[in-house]
């Protein structure tokens, strides 16, 4: 991660921090221009001096954030000839030293090493100091500003940094979340459609039968309309399986019956025989069938639940042609096949089951194909063997 620039993690300046700073000027000032204004009492001229560079420098002081360098060196350079202009060098060169540019540190603690040697040659000052001790303590000074602004600036770039990175933590968990929820909806809105769209396309067939037939007879009609109440059921049957996907908030089991599997092919072919539906089935697995992953087997099972569903609401009374073949090797090919139907089907449909299918077969790393072949329509599948 790139370092921030010093403006995002620099504290706003309330009345209340700008009160203190000025405070913290004007010790700075007390201890350096204390000594100076005994001996400036007999030569006005560099009162004068002192005080206008200070005035100056405390007025500058307040834009040492737009122009941050150019302040820092201005104000140490008026620190050469000023006691009072000390505390805005100091202030100027803490807010540079926050920054931590280095060539900025150095030039803006260069220019203050300088300006405390010359204001003790500008100003009268008590000379019994020997000149290696007021370098000694302008060094030690100036590297403890400098060294201080630093460790501010590290510490507040500190605390920007992991307030970032706990607002940015907290805004990916909420896109985890929100994806997580949509990819719940998505899958238990595939699930309903593949289910509810082959239940209710048997429901819709055999009412279908029932309004061409007007001659059927008192039991015939009974009979009929017991089979659509059977189907009636078995969809909402199917919808409570459905449901049983989502999970008890607390105990994280499964709220219901277990999902289809591969084995349960064999039943749903049946099934649909039994409804009217010709189907030609041909298993050429090269495994044991209990052996293909649940995860697999479902994927399969919905592939031919809605290749059911398809012949039955637009080719009506057309045989329709099953092949699964693979191995644990080369995944599991499924083909069906059926002929086209004729005009256009009376069971409405959105067209969302095969890119539901399609979509469910790319997250479990297959592929979902249908084209029109000929006069046949074929829906052609890879799922690989994996859980």
């Amino acid at each position: 991660m790139e370092r921030p620039s010093p403006e995002l993690y620099q504290p706003e300046l309330t009345p209340w921090r700008q009160a203190w700073r000025v405070l913290g000027m004007l010790a700075v000032v007390a201890v350096a221009w204390g000594p100076m204004v005994a001996r400036q009492v007999h030569r006005p001229g560099l009162l004068w001096l002192d005080v206008t560079c200070g005035v100056a420098a405390f007025v500058l002081v307040f834009y040492r954030r737009r122009w941050p360098v150019t302040i820092a060196v201005v104000t140490g350079a008026l620190s050469a000839v000023s006691g009072i202009a000390a505390g805005p060098a100091v202030l100027a060169a803490v807010s540079v030293a926050t920054r931590r540019r280095l060539w900025q540190v150095a030039v803006v603690g260069l220019v203050n090493l300088a300006a405390g040697q010359a204001v003790i040659h500008v100003q009268p000052a008590d000379g019994s100091q020997p000149a290696w001790l007021n370098v000694t303590v302008n060094l030690v000074f100036t590297a403890g500003v400098l060294g201080w602004g630093m460790y501010i600036g590290s510490r507040r770039e500190l605390i920007w940094t992991l307030k970032h990175r706990a607002e940015r933590a907290e805004a990916e968990q909420e896109l985890r979340v929100a994806s997580a929820r949509s990819n719940e909806r998505a899958r238990i809105a595939r699930e309903m459609h593949d289910v509810l769209a082959h239940r209710i396309s048997q429901i819709s067939m055999h009412a279908g039968a029932l309004a061409f037939r007007d001659d059927l007879p008192a039991d015939q009609m009974r009979a009929s309309a017991a089979v659509i109440q059977e189907k009636a059921h078995e969809a909402l049957t199917d919808l409570r399986g459905v449901l049983g996907v989502l999970r008890d908030e607390v105990t994280g089991e499964p709220l219901d019956a277990p999902q289809p599997t591969y084995d349960d092919v064999p039943v749903l072919v049946e099934e649909a025989r039994r409804s009217g539906l010709h189907v030609e089935y041909d298993d050429r697995l090269d495994a044991d069938p209990t052996a293909v992953p649940h995860v697999v087997g479902r994927t399969i099972y919905r592939i031919v639940q809605e290749g059911m569903t398809n012949a039955r609401k637009h080719a009506p009374g057309a045989l329709l042609t099953i092949r699964v073949s693979g191995s644990p090797d080369d995944g599991i090919d499924v083909l069906l096949r059926n002929p086209l139907g004729f005009g256009a089907s009376r069971t409405p449909g959105a067209g969302l089951g095969l890119i539901g299918l399609a979509e469910r077969a790319h997250l479990r790393g297959g592929r979902l194909e249908h084209r029109r072949d000929g006069s046949a329509f074929v829906l052609h599948g890879w799922i690989p063997w994996a859980s």
